[in-house]
């Protein structure tokens, strides 16, 4: 990531460029407008710092002509000749934040970290919208943590083989969209994906969406009726919340796993079938099978591959960017205008613990999408007091931006195995600065490094 500085002040501009290179920033800095705006494009990973008064072309030309080339590339404005209405055309025109000069060295520092994470959020869920225009399970599970890596690396080894899966996880944790993943990623995407949620379906009804039925199997049952089972033929059949499934239909569905084979109800003939059976729970089947409560041949036939999806909390690296990615889907949906993303709402986000998991996530998207605000506690915040206005004692923001700096320079560290030059280089730091930044948060390469 880098940070183009423009000033025709040879002064102002050296200022500048020392002050974010000190803090380890990847600094270029001209003072022609012209010649910055040459190295620009539409996947430059970096943000644009300038002055408004220039000769030849001011401030406010170069933004238009920085948003005509992308526009989501932020740009800051500095100006030593600022007041209320140069401000405000400058967040009309499209401008990242304004500044006036002289500028504080920590105010610039901080809008210049805020803009390039935003940066770097934007070209990610560029990125993630090629990889969904695509297919495949690698578009659709979100991430970058080694969480989610090594899902998605389980995803794509199984997309192809012929074993039921059982997919473990919590609430929300995105067993569907997993399932989803196996089903278009293997060679059965041309056939059905059938979902069923065991626990959404009555008793009474459940056997019949299943297995279907023939005309006078019950008192109702006027014409055949294709089960859910029978549907899925040739593609893939998704049973989520298994453990909701009544003792009774777990025998007969150990059956038609051994045999691959139904008769619909108030019918004698065997109707082969060629499907694959994905199931998903969030609860332990194992301890369920010995307090009598699930069948242990059924989890045994099941657990043929079992998948264990990571919750929120334990992937909290990905936060801002699924949060990003949801947030452009309900503005796309809702035809509204990108709210801006404050370190406090990131810091809300980091903090939170999530145990909704991703569907949570995506809820609170929905709400900021609308202007209805978040609905997060403040950081620092108890239980009992979130929600009541002024009994909830506010995290300074210095702790919190330092918290999320902390998460992002473990993921970061994680995903480099430990490699410290690898890492800074990822993070658009120099090495020093992330030793730095490293012994502050009491981090060490050896807890990162692969074994």
């Amino acid at each position: 990531m880098t940070v183009l500085l423009i000033d025709d002040d040879p002064e102002v501009l050296d200022s500048s460029r020392q002050t974010l290179e000190l803090e380890g920033f990847a600094v270029e800095a001209v003072t022609e407008p012209e010649a910055g705006l040459a190295r620009l494009g539409a996947s430059w990973p970096g943000v644009v710092v300038t002055d408004v008064r220039m000769p030849g072309m001011d401030g406010f030309a170069l933004l238009e002509r920085v948003r005509a080339a992308d526009a989501e590339v932020p740009v800051v404005l500095v100006t030593g000749h600022g007041d209320i209405a140069m401000a405000m055309r400058a967040v009309r025109e499209g401008a990242y934040d304004f500044i006036e000069k002289p500028a504080e060295p920590d105010h610039l520092v901080e809008v210049v970290r805020r803009a390039l994470v935003h940066r770097g959020l934007v070209l990610e869920n560029r990125r993630l919208r090629a990889q969904l225009a695509e297919g495949g399970p690698e578009g659709r599970i979100i991430g970058r943590s080694p969480a989610i890596e090594h899902l998605r690396a389980a995803v794509a080894n199984l997309a192809d083989a012929e074993v039921d899966v059982l997919l473990f996880g919590e609430t929300g944790t995105g067993k569907e969209l997993v399932a989803r993943s196996l089903h278009e990623g293997g060679r059965r995407r041309a056939g059905n994906f059938v979902a069923l949620n065991c626990g959404a379906m009555p008793d009474t009804i459940i056997e019949s969406e299943l297995f279907g039925h023939e005309p006078g199997a019950f008192t109702g049952a006027q014409a055949r009726r294709i089960g859910k089972l029978e549907y899925a033929a040739g593609g893939t059949l998704f049973l989520d919340e298994i453990e909701s499934m009544p003792m009774h239909l777990q025998v007969k569905l150990l059956r038609v796993l051994q045999e691959r084979a139904i008769e619909r109800i108030g019918g004698n003939r065997t109707i082969p079938l060629d499907l694959r059976v994905v199931a998903a729970t969030k609860v332990d089947l194992l301890r369920l099978a010995a307090e009598g409560k699930f069948r242990e041949d059924l989890y045994y036939r099941l657990n043929v591959v079992t998948v264990p999806l990571p919750p929120l909390r334990e992937r909290r690296g990905d936060v801002a960017l699924l949060f990003r990615h949801f947030l452009d889907a309900a503005l796309a949906r809702s035809r509204r205008t990108p709210p801006p993303l404050d370190p406090a709402l990131l810091a809300r986000l980091a903090a939170h613990g999530w145990p909704g998991n991703v569907r949570e996530l995506r809820n609170v998207a929905e709400r900021v999408a609308l202007g209805l605000g978040d609905g997060l506690a403040p950081v620092g915040a108890s239980a009992t007091s979130a929600g009541m206005a002024g009994s909830a004692e506010i995290e300074p923001l210095a702790d919190r931006l330092d918290r999320v700096e902390k998460q992002l320079i473990e993921d970061a560290l994680a995903r480099c195995g430990g490699r410290v030059g690898e890492t800074a280089e990822r993070l658009g730091i120099t090495r020093k600065t992330l030793y730095l930044k490293m012994r502050h948060h009491g981090l060490s390469r050896d807890d990162f490094a692969e074994e």
